[in-house]
């Protein structure tokens, strides 16, 4: 019985240590602190993620303390800013990533140059902030253990962070900066139990080191979870010359493959919306384990009691989870 008893409340620690709202359920919860960091392409799902990003924060669920781009490629950065500025938020800090480290393409659709030729073509040429040093100087100013990480792109800059030395921002290191700073990390990447998926080959390296030596705890959203989840068929219908959202979806939706898409997988999007909801709303929650990646970013998945990682998995049919997704995707930009 004792150990019956045990089991039960370790369980309810680790499930609480990702679910934001845990201990609010008699006040108004506090939005969840986040930096953003996505490749914005080649794929077009971050375009609903960074959708469901300011939906959230626009209803007080979330609090946008950075938005980072980890591919390389120039017109990343200014596709992230078109956005911000689109929802009003011009003010959110955005990091470029390290054109020596970092995967450098956009997609064939060429989307991202033609959203910010549209909405802002001013910032095609802009010079933004190593991801980097971003990440450095925003959570130097944040409270202790308050932070939650989400990538929904590619390592690269959270390599870089943790291997990063003191600075102006910070007299510790990126590792201590991380552990003194970090609640929590909410990754958009792997396949379970094993796989070889894109967010994580593609710079392999930086996986390598990262998800070996992150010292918070991960929860996962595998490549398999959002595959069936179909989105954004609703916002490109709308056909709002004005929305970036609404714009991204309708370039792509006939063009990004060889044939149409009447509507988008949503890998990204289920990333943002677990960072600021309680995961077992949506999703049925894995034991602690650890997600061991090998140097050709080829990863397992390893059951252990004391790991820090988790991943989820479905609990309901794919619909419940487009309605809620696509429902956020079409909320309009405060005015």
């Amino acid at each position: 019985m004792m150990k019956t008893l045990i089991s039960y409340i370790v369980g309810a620690v680790l499930v609480m240590s990702f679910s934001p709202h845990c201990f609010a359920q008699k006040t108004v919860p506090k939005p969840v602190k986040v930096i953003f960091d996505t490749d914005m392409g080649p794929d077009y799902d971050d375009v609903g993620a960074i959708a469901v990003l300011h939906a959230l924060a626009d209803r007080g669920e979330l609090d946008i303390l950075a938005t980072v781009a980890s591919d390389a490629h120039p017109d990343i950065a200014p596709t992230i800013e078109v956005f911000n500025r689109y929802f009003n938020k011009p003010h959110i800090p955005i990091g470029q990533a390290n054109k020596q480290l970092a995967p450098n393409f956009t997609a064939k659709t060429n989307w991202n140059d033609a959203l910010i030729q549209k909405f802002a073509p001013e910032v095609k040429n802009k010079t933004f902030k190593p991801a980097a040093e971003v990440y450095r100087e925003v959570l130097a100013k944040q409270p202790d253990n308050s932070v939650t990480i989400i990538t929904v792109g590619f390592m690269t800059n959270l390599a870089e962070l943790l291997k990063s030395p003191a600075d102006q921002y910070s007299k510790l290191s990126g590792m201590d900066l991380v552990k003194k700073k970090v609640k929590n990390w909410v990754s958009m990447a792997g396949g379970f139990p094993q796989g070889r998926e894109f967010n994580v080959f593609k710079d392999a390296s930086s996986s390598f080191y990262v998800f070996n030596h992150f010292p918070r705890p991960i929860l996962f959203t595998g490549v398999e979870l959002g595959n069936k989840i179909k989105t954004g068929a609703m916002i490109a219908a709308k056909n709002d010359q004005s929305s970036p959202v609404s714009m991204g979806y309708q370039l792509n939706l006939p063009h990004y493959l060889d044939k149409p898409e009447k509507a988008r997988s949503s890998w990204d999007q289920t990333a943002v919306l677990l960072a600021a909801r309680n995961p077992a709303d949506y999703f049925y929650l894995s034991g602690n384990g650890t997600f061991k990646v090998e140097e050709d970013g080829y990863n397992t998945w390893i059951p252990d009691e004391k790991g820090l990682h988790r991943f989820i998995f479905h609990k309901y049919p794919y619909e419940k989870l487009e309605e809620v997704i696509d429902e956020l995707m079409m909320h309009q930009p405060k005015r």
